[in-house]
Parts: C-alpha cells; sequence; structure tokens
C-alpha cells in the first residue's frame, strides 16, 4: 500500500491550488481524491454551459436544502460541483474577492495573518491579470482574470448610468482600490473557454510524477490513531480503498462536503455522533455550525430595447451563436451572463456595503422552474432582470449528517432571515432596486416589472414576495469556521482541526464571515495561503 506525505480530499477549486503547490518543489507524494468525474466537457469549457451543469447530475451533487421557515418551508436547490474544478467548473466565473473589511474582520476574530493587508499578496500571486501587474493585482498566476467591459452587453450602461442617476459611484475594479460602487464584473474566462482551478492549476502539472489523482472516488472516512488522522477510507466503484498519510490529511470538500466528513470520521458533537453510533474522536461541538450563504431574488423587467433574449431565445440566434463561437471563440456564449452589478450602502450610517446588486441583460421569468435554469432559453421576449442579496448575512444555518452512511446527503438547514438585520437588507434592496428603475437610464428601456409586479408595494407584500421566491446564490461558507477557541470554531489560523494532529480543512467552509461577493475566488486565496502554511509547517516553521 503506498504511504502518501499528504491526502487531499475534494479536487475542487482549493483542492487543485493544493495539489499544484504541494508537489511543484517534488520533495513531496501527494494523493488527490475526487468523488466526481473528469471535466473535460464542452458543457464546462463554454462559458454559458454553466447554465446545463447547474441541473446535470454527471457534474453536480444536486444538494436540496431542508425546508426553511423562513422561505415559505421550500426546499431550496443547491448545486455544488462534484467534478474535477468543484464547483468552480460549474459557476458563473465572476471574480470578486470581496471588500477589505471583510478579511480585516477575520483578523479580529483573532486570527492572526488573515487581514485584506496579509492577503493581498496572495490575491495578486494567483492572478494572471488582463491589466498586467500592479498594487493591487498580479500577472504570470495561475488564473486568467479577464476585462470583458468591450463584450458586455450594451445594456449593461443603461444600468451603470441609473446608478450615477442615484448617486452611485462608478468603479473600474471591484477588486482593487474601490471595491465599493457601480461596475462590470471581471471573469474567470480566457479566449472563450473557462478558466476553473482544473484548468488553471491541476491539467497543467498532472505529469507530475509525485501526484496522484483518483476520480470517482469518494472519501467516506478519515481513520485516525488516537487522535492522529493517519488513512482515509474511500469507495471506488464497488470497492472499498484506504489510503495511508504519513504527512497530513487535507479536507478541501467544501462547506457542504468537509462537515459532513469530520462528523462520519468522529469529530463533532458527542450527541450527534453517538445518535448514528459512530465512536467519537474528538468532540468538536462547532462542526457544521455557522452556515453563512447568500440569499438573493431576482425582479423581472420586459423591456423596450433588444436584451440578450433576443439573441438566444429563437432557435435562429442560437445557432448564430454557436457558430460564432466555433468560429471566433466570442459572442454570448463566450460570456457570463451576470455581467454589471453593484456593491452598495443602503442606509448613510453604513460603514461599508450591505448589497451585493447584480444586472443581468437577460430573463428568465418563464423558463426557470425549480432548479431548471436555461441560460440558453431565456423568456420569449425582450427582458433583463437585477438581483440583490445581503452582502454579510447575520442568520446562521448548519450542515450535519442525518445517517452513518457516507452516501446519504447531509442535512442543509440554511436558517436564513433568523435574524432583524437580513429582514432589513430585504426591505432595503426591494427599494433600491425600485428607485434604480425608476431612474431615467432604466426608465427608458423598462416596458413593465413583469415580477413580483406593481401589485407588491408594502414591506409586508415585498416580505412576501421574498419568501416566496428568494433562493440561495450559491455560497455556502463557514461550516468549519477558523477561529481560536474550539468550541466556537473547528480550525486554528494554520488551518489545523482543533483537537487532533495531522488534519487540516482547506477551502470555503473555514471563513469566520462569508465574504461579500462571489466566494470562489476568496477559496482560491485560502488554498492558496494553506499551501504556504502546510509547507512551513513541514519544514519546521511553526509548532
Amino acid at each position: 500500500m503506498i504511504e502518501y506525505d499528504y491526502i487531499i480530499v475534494g479536487a475542487g477549486t482549493a483542492g487543485c491550488v493544493l495539489a499544484n503547490r504541494l508537489t511543484a518543489g517534488g520533495r513531496h507524494r501527494v494523493l488527490l481524491l475526487e468523488a466526481g468525474g473528469s471535466d473535460r466537457s464542452a458543457w464546462i469549457r463554454v462559458p454559458i454551459g454553466y447554465g446545463r451543469t447547474f441541473n446535470d447530475a454527471r457534474y453536480n451533487w444536486m444538494y436540496e436544502a431542508q425546508p426553511d421557515p423562513a422561505l415559505d418551508n421550500r426546499r431550496a436547490f443547491w448545486p455544488r460541483g462534484k467534478v474535477l474544478g468543484g464547483s468552480g467548473s460549474i459557476n458563473a466565473m465572476v471574480y470578486v474577492r470581496g471588500q477589505p473589511g471583510d478579511f480585516d474582520d477575520w483578523r479580529a476574530a483573532g486570527n492572526p495573518g488573515w487581514s485584506y493587508a496579509d492577503l493581498l499578496p496572495y490575491f495578486r500571486k494567483l492572478e494572471d491579470h488582463a491589466w498586467g501587474a500592479s498594487e493591487y493585482h498580479g500577472a504570470g498566476g495561475p488564473v486568467y482574470v479577464a476585462d470583458v467591459s468591450q463584450s458586455v452587453h450594451k445594456l449593461c450602461a443603461s444600468f451603470l448610468r441609473a446608478c450615477s442617476e442615484l448617486g452611485i459611484a462608478q468603479t473600474r475594479d471591484f477588486n482593487g482600490a474601490a471595491a465599493e460602487g457601480a461596475g462590470l464584473w471581471q471573469v474567470t474566462i480566457r479566449d472563450g473557454v473557462r478558466v476553473s482551478a482544473a484548468r488553471a492549476y491541476l491539467h497543467p502539472v498532472r505529469g507530475r510524477p509525485n501526484l496522484a489523482l483518483e476520480l470517482r472516488a469518494q472519501a467516506t472516512r478519515v481513520v485516525f490513531t488516537g487522535t492522529r488522522a493517519t488513512a482515509v477510507e474511500y469507495r471506488q466503484g464497488s470497492e472499498r480503498r484506504v489510503a495511508l498519510a504519513r504527512g497530513e490529511i487535507l479536507l478541501a470538500g467544501g462547506a457542504v462536503n468537509s462537515p459532513q466528513l469530520l462528523e462520519l470520521s468522529g469529530i463533532g458533537a458527542a450527541p450527534r455522533l453517538r445518535e448514528f453510533g459512530i465512536p467519537v474522536v474528538h468532540e468538536a461541538p462547532a462542526v457544521g455550525g455557522g452556515l453563512q450563504d447568500h440569499v438573493g431574488v431576482s425582479y423581472f423587467y420586459r423591456a423596450r430595447v433588444r436584451t440578450l433574449n433576443n439573441q438566444l431565445a429563437p432557435w435562429y440566434g442560437k445557432l448564430a451563436a454557436a457558430l460564432r463561437y466555433a468560429l471566433t471563440r466570442g459572442g454570448p456564449l463566450a460570456m457570463s451572463v451576470n455581467q454589471a452589478g453593484a456593491f452598495v450602502r443602503s442606509r448613510p450610517e453604513l460603514q461599508r456595503p450591505n448589497l451585493h446588486i447584480y444586472f443581468n441583460p437577460a430573463s428568465y421569468s418563464t423558463t426557470t422552474i425549480g432548479s431548471r435554469r436555461r441560460l440558453l432559453n431565456p423568456d420569449p421576449y425582450p427582458g433583463f432582470l437585477m438581483s440583490f442579496n445581503t452582502c454579510r448575512p447575520t442568520s446562521r444555518g448548519s450542515i450535519h449528517i442525518r445517517s452513518p452512511d457516507p452516501l446519504e446527503p447531509p442535512a442543509i438547514a440554511p436558517n436564513s432571515l433568523s435574524t432583524p438585520a437580513d429582514v432589513q437588507d430585504v426591505f432595503d434592496g426591494a427599494r433600491l432596486l425600485r428607485r434604480l428603475a425608476a431612474t431615467k437610464a432604466l426608465a427608458a428601456v423598462i416596458k413593465a416589472e413583469r415580477e413580483p409586479g406593481a401589485a407588491v408595494v408594502s414591506d409586508g407584500q415585498v416580505l412576501a414576495d421574498f419568501r416566496a421566491r428568494a433562493g440561495s446564490v450559491f455560497h455556502a461558507s463557514g461550516t468549519c469556521a477558523m477561529g481560536p477557541d474550539a468550541r466556537t470554531a473547528v480550525v486554528d489560523a494554520r488551518l489545523r482541526v482543533h483537537g487532533v494532529t495531522g488534519l487540516r480543512v482547506c477551502d470555503a467552509s473555514v471563513f469566520p464571515n462569508i465574504t461579500s461577493g462571489n466566494t470562489n475566488t476568496a477559496t482560491l486565496m485560502v488554498a492558496e495561503k494553506a499551501a504556504d502554511l502546510i509547507l512551513d509547517d513541514s519544514a519546521g516553521g511553526a509548532a
């Protein structure tokens, strides 16, 4: 049986980064386990293909949350990547780090080395930015970051003018000196092809002799000798296998699967583990708690002008877009439909943005039912949408096993809108979208608000509409949070699991608080820093 220096569980965004960085010196032998399969699919490579993988069990865990009391007891759809590259192979490719204050909060929570100033070098390190190297951006890193300002739909300009009418400042760079304001998203797309962590970090180093990759290999348990993690059990097809670790085991399964595997392995709240007959290796009450997610709602508009719907709804438009992509790697298929947006303070007394606004020059009010979101089948009339969510929700949910069977999906309890602050942001977000729609710039292109519609006016109606239509924005985090107190956190500032040795968690589950905006970029950064911490510790740099 082969023994590895490091076993990485999960070849998603974080796992691909770790596999690259830990094998770079040639000194460490690394095993990378992935429950899903290959990412060599046109639906993953073509940027707009995420509308298909969103509902494709070949690439997606297809989770459903528990009935959420705040959302009319609906079961939210929770897509998570089950493929090389993980959720970064099926996401919208928006490149947003988060507000600097998000990370200063991480440091203030007792995590030295995790302030924005500490982390900016890691953001720069991972980038190959279209604008080149600068104080805020890097060049030559694995992840290409594109400026698509010359390619976005012209309706985005109307949105930006509307923001200016309301006094919302313009920013050229959400990831630079002015993270607040309205602007166009940067994206991880290069030459019309998605840049996932698998494409950026893993595929270029697949030939390294010290890197072993096992696909369709679902980890079922971390094995301990005393309180030291020494092996990983996993299923591959009908076989049960065991891989030995002489160094460390690194969990990179994300906010859903990392806490699930910890509990299956005997790390969690003792009463829960005993309920399922799992021997307690170490009582860790915080495992699976602290779940944070962005919950958003879209307002849909019929337009007086042509939108992306006109290009992608008719069959001949689809054909033209496909031909253009095949010939030039350009056009709407080479883009994310999330093209513009803003980070806004809805009340003057706030110190930081509390609302994340999205502008999409297409609409899906008649073609989206539950988990079925077809980006290539927008509404059959000109339309667009605007959405909002709270930047830093104060509500907390949980993710826990509901069976000792590792193949049984865990119970995801979002616990949305469980605080007055989050409810207040629903009112503020709805008012802001209505104010944007009433500006000269957008009123000139809006024929009617289709959803929720003019009849939804009062706070009670706005909240009822949110409860009826809102859903996850797919930014789960916080379920193995980082912090110094083992009663309220799962890992320390070096991402080591409290109470045991030889085990770390290195993914979005360690976020002490969710970042403002899309979470994939921050996950890349966490993994980059994690690799440095691991290598430093292996060289004797920390106790």
